[in-house]
């Protein structure tokens, strides 16, 4: 359980948020009880007979659900799951089982390696192996390379972890195809697939249809409370029901869930696109607000430092709408220096900054989301946000008695 001075802060946040006149993204989590309850019933009726059954066990609007993204994936069946690592788990455990060999191929920063608690190996009896270390995904030539068979290749589209990064679709073709010459199937983590479309510049039938088996997200993307679908082969769809009901996932009604990812497909799939247009927009922004000098913002100033002493947005040109900002200051000055920044000017430009984890102290990291809300911000906007929020960093950053850092070589 959280401690009371982390309940505190996270309340603190989500005040400051939710207050905020001008943010670049607002999340559905962000929202009071009431308030959500109150907005999918005013919204369901669009997508939905109100007037219908409710689900038990399947059924109803679940199955509504399924048959309506198995058709968009273009894939002959999908199942329901309440979580993206249980219907992953399930997956992989399927095709195992078809295969013969129960060692998964994937990325050591993939959701299941690095967010699981091991429970690849620990709960479904998986081994895995990487094809690569690098901050990407595998190349056809790591594949062929790998040193031992796998029944699984898994590849996380974008991957997360590493900046929200792609292939480009030759090279996405290529590790497909390399997979196959080895004998083994291909699993997508498609946990945010649904913005991958202006990269790959393919619909998501032709994207999803690479793979075997896909799994999609509902509450990332697409806004939605919760909840995850399988997509893939009828007979692997049917086997995965049942392991669905051995892992504990058969739950007896998800309407509220299956309502809100229907209301996700109708309105925000569509606005995907635009949103990753104005990512870029929006890193390159900021990547002009950090290195923007006083001398550029105010006629006749003297000669400053640039805003941040070193800075990286990555990728520099985002591959989604999502991408990372690092900065060389302990996550707690600026996770201060972003509240602060929501709650006395009204505009969130950041969230929540984190420890680099494997990279040297005292250099944070962020992710950045651009949303309907963000459509709003222009360039102007977000170096004039930079600005303020680098003001109150070194604020922040003297009274806790810390320096600035020096420069990365």
């Amino acid at each position: 359980m959280e401690d009371t001075s982390e309940q505190d802060e996270r309340r603190r946040r989500l005040a400051a948020w939710r207050t905020s006149g001008r943010t670049l993204w607002r999340s559905s989590a962000d929202r009071p009880v009431g308030e959500r309850l109150a907005a999918l019933t005013d919204d369901a009726s669009s997508v939905y007979d109100l007037d219908e059954w409710t689900d038990v066990y399947g059924g109803g609007v679940v199955a509504e659900l399924e048959g309506r993204v198995a058709a968009l994936l273009g894939f002959p069946a999908a199942a329901f799951f309440p979580t993206g690592t249980m219907a992953q788990q399930v997956a992989l455990r399927c095709w195992a089982g078809r295969t013969g060999n129960a060692t998964v191929a994937l990325h050591p920063l993939a959701h299941p390696e690095v967010h699981e608690g091991g429970a690849l190996s620990v709960v479904s009896g998986l081994r895995t192996v990487h094809p690569t270390a690098a901050p990407r995904l595998p190349t056809a030539a790591e594949i062929h390379a790998s040193d031992e068979p796998f029944g699984t290749l898994m590849l996380e589209l974008p991957l997360r972890d590493a900046g929200f990064v792609l292939p480009t679709w030759d090279e996405l073709v290529a590790v497909v195809a390399a997979a196959r010459e080895r004998d083994a199937v291909v699993h997508f983590d498609g946990a945010r697939l649904w913005e991958c479309v202006t990269h790959f510049g393919r619909p998501l039938e032709e994207i999803a249809g690479l793979a075997d088996s896909v799994y999609v997200s509902f509450y990332k993307s697409l806004n939605g409370m919760s909840g995850a679908m399988l997509v893939g082969p009828s007979a692997v769809v049917e086997e995965a029901r049942v392991w669905r009901h051995r892992y504990g996932g058969q739950l007896f009604q998800q309407y509220p869930a299956a309502l809100s990812a229907l209301l996700g497909l109708e309105r925000e799939l569509p606005r995907l696109p635009s949103y990753v247009a104005h990512a870029r927009v929006v890193a390159a922004a900021l990547a002009e607000g950090f290195a923007e000098t006083e001398t550029e913002t105010v006629p006749g100033a003297r000669a400053e430092p640039p805003a941040a002493p070193w800075f990286r947005v990555h990728p520099r040109r985002p591959h989604t709408h999502q991408f990372q900002v690092w900065l060389p200051y302990d996550a707690g000055v600026l996770n201060e220096a972003a509240v602060r920044q929501a709650e006395e000017s009204g505009v969130t430009l950041f969230r929540r900054w984190f420890e680099s984890g494997a990279g040297p102290p005292g250099v944070a990291m962020t992710e950045v989301t651009v949303g309907s809300a963000g459509l709003e911000w222009t360039a102007d906007d977000v170096r004039l946000a930079v600005r303020e929020f680098m003001a109150r960093v070194k604020s922040e950053n003297g009274r806790v008695g810390g320096r600035d850092a020096a420069p990365a070589d």
